[in-house]
């Protein structure tokens, strides 16, 4: 993604939110579905999503889980194995290289794929769990993949599972609180990706005191409440944003 050549340079939202990533002291990362697409991770509500084939309400549930385990195991385990060959994109490395630098303080994920660690994201809370932990339903204990890929139940009896939330579920109350405090004391509050359809998450950003950028490759209907909003993939946005920082360090 390239900046607007058309537009004075005052307009471009790359270069606008390039300015006030450079200027943040305290910038926190919200990030959702859209940030793993150019990975290869299918994403939830575009016309390629998960959700366009798939009724969430007959997989993603505990409803599910629990009285239509082959149906809840074959969805899950179907998204476990496109992991196996998916790695983070250029974005995700730049993401990593804004934390390391101090310029980025955290991370608050939606994703449950794991890829800003593997990035190298140290400080990542997961507000929808991961799907690269495994525990048993019943009695919580932990579980290897491949003991969840057989359908081995617990020692207990009980049916095993990826530690990510299901519909109906509560938000890791630890994650949670993390990310509030987070964007509470941020100066600057970057949303990539996500819908903001998504309750409670989608209300994170306007918790914030600071400025708001805003990068998804659909329109939501929340534009209009960012001071930055640019229309496109995220790891295109990124590497754009990165490339106007670059330039800005030449230049002084």
């Amino acid at each position: 993604m390239a900046p607007d050549k058309r537009l004075p340079e005052r307009d471009d939202p790359i270069y606008r939110a390039a300015l006030l990533i450079r200027d943040a002291r305290n910038m926190v990362l919200i990030s959702g579905a859209g940030l793993s697409v150019a990975s290869g991770v299918k994403d939830f509500r575009s016309s390629s999503g998960w959700w366009r084939n798939i009724d969430p309400r007959t997989v993603a549930t505990v409803e599910a889980l629990e009285s239509n385990y082959d149906l809840f195991h074959e969805f899950y385990s179907m998204r476990i194995t496109q992991l196996k060959d998916i790695v983070p994109h250029k974005g995700h490395f730049i993401l990593a290289e804004w934390e390391k630098s101090g310029k980025l303080a955290c991370v608050c994920t939606q994703n449950v794929d794991g890829l800003h660690q593997i990035a190298g994201n140290r400080t990542v809370y997961e507000l929808h769990g991961t799907i690269r932990r495994y525990r048993c339903h019943t009695c919580g204990a932990p579980h290897a993949e491949s003991a969840f890929l057989r359908k081995q139940p617990c020692s207990c009896g009980g049916k095993l599972r990826p530690n990510v939330v299901l519909f109906g579920e509560s938000l890791p109350s630890e994650a949670w609180h993390a990310s509030l405090n987070a964007i509470q004391e941020a100066d600057l509050v970057l949303v990539i990706g996500t819908s903001l359809q998504v309750a409670p998450v989608n209300q994170l950003p306007f918790l914030t005191g600071g400025r708001l950028i805003f990068i998804n490759a659909e329109e939501t209907g929340y534009e209009h409440r960012f001071d930055v909003f640019i229309k496109g993939r995220a790891a295109d946005g990124l590497v754009a944003i990165q490339e106007r920082l670059d330039g800005f360090v030449q230049s002084d």
